[in-house]
């Protein structure tokens, strides 16, 4: 498994990736379970290749919400995606990905406002955008959504819409 952190590194590699077919993304906050796992193994039949990415968005975290307490793992993570057997981890870091005076936020109307969004109103403004950013630098043609998350895939499916890539989000199942 191959670590890339720098996003023109994994702009390259996706390049190469889709020349020689399908491309899954799987995108993590890290501390990897069975479900995360779960998520790689349906990438892996659905694409030729797949990356995952870990990152934990600060601005996905609210006020009262504890960012520096969010469990990170990556030894064990990177232990857990080498056994899976991805092709490359993309873990870039937050000045990468939202680097300072960062003021794009998503909100989705209808959405954002219900389910967590109503007690975490930054979970829906901020995650789509993270998510996207990862999907930008690796430009997978299959990004794979979680089930157990299904409030996500209403929070991004406008943007796979609108999207300049060829996406379709691909839940596990």
């Amino acid at each position: 498994m191959r670590i890339i952190t720098a996003i023109a590194e994994m702009q390259a590699v996706a390049r190469e990736f889709r020349s020689s077919g399908t491309l899954g993304l799987v995108p993590t906050m890290g501390a990897l379970h069975s479900g995360h796992l779960s998520l790689i193994d349906a990438a892996k039949r659905d694409c030729a290749h797949v990356v995952a990415s870990i990152f934990v968005n600060p601005l996905q975290f609210g006020p009262n919400e504890d960012f520096s307490r969010y469990p990170r793992t990556f030894d064990a993570d990177c232990a857990a995606l080498t056994s899976a057997g991805i092709d490359v981890l993309f873990a870039p870091s937050a000045e990468t990905l939202t680097p300072a005076g960062a003021t794009t936020f998503v909100e989705v109307a209808g959405i954002s406002d219900r389910l967590d969004g109503a007690s975490r109103p930054a979970t829906f403004a901020e995650w789509p955008p993270s998510s996207p950013s990862s999907s930008i630098s690796s430009r997978p043609t299959v990004p794979t959504s979680a089930r157990r998350m299904p409030r996500s895939l209403p929070s991004c499916a406008p943007w796979c819409a609108i999207s300049i890539f060829p996406w379709r989000l691909s839940p596990a199942r």
